[in-house]
């Protein structure tokens, strides 16, 4: 499955989370595994709208595991391991006011999913390669 993710449009923001998570439901996913998948990956385009102006998200199922790859062209992470402590985050006051930004984006990433790999480089844009596990 293939969604695009537009930049900047909160109002769409989980669009394809959603879809997702509406098509593992149609095909008997656990439950537990449907709400690792939609957190992960809301997440992740969340971060994508604040940050890199949009992106691209890539979701492969198989019975075993679900994996989810999710690209931009924003301006990368400068510190990742920085990015990754729970209430970090580079946001602006505008979007924090709007009730994101709040610094939990990779936390929780890494926390729902039971893999998670990024690359990423400034001015380079990211990629987040996650996958989350059926029988895990």
């Amino acid at each position: 499955m293939h969604y695009d993710v537009p930049g900047d449009d909160f109002t769409r923001a989980g669009e394809a989370s959603g879809a997702v998570k509406g098509k593992l439901k149609q095909l008997g996913f656990p439950a537990d595994v449907i709400r690792r998948v939609a957190i992960a990956m809301y997440e992740g385009e969340i971060n994508m709208v604040i940050h890199a102006g949009g992106g691209t998200a890539d979701v492969e199922v198989d019975p075993d595991c679900v994996r989810i790859t999710l690209t931009d062209q924003g301006p990368g992470i400068p510190d990742l391991d920085l990015a990754m402590q729970e209430g970090w985050s580079t946001a602006t006051e505008t979007v924090r006011n709007l009730g994101f930004g709040a610094g939990m984006g990779l936390p929780n990433i890494k926390k729902y999913s039971d893999t998670l790999d990024i690359d990423t480089a400034p001015g380079e844009g990211t990629t987040m390669r996650m996958a989350v596990f059926v029988n895990q």
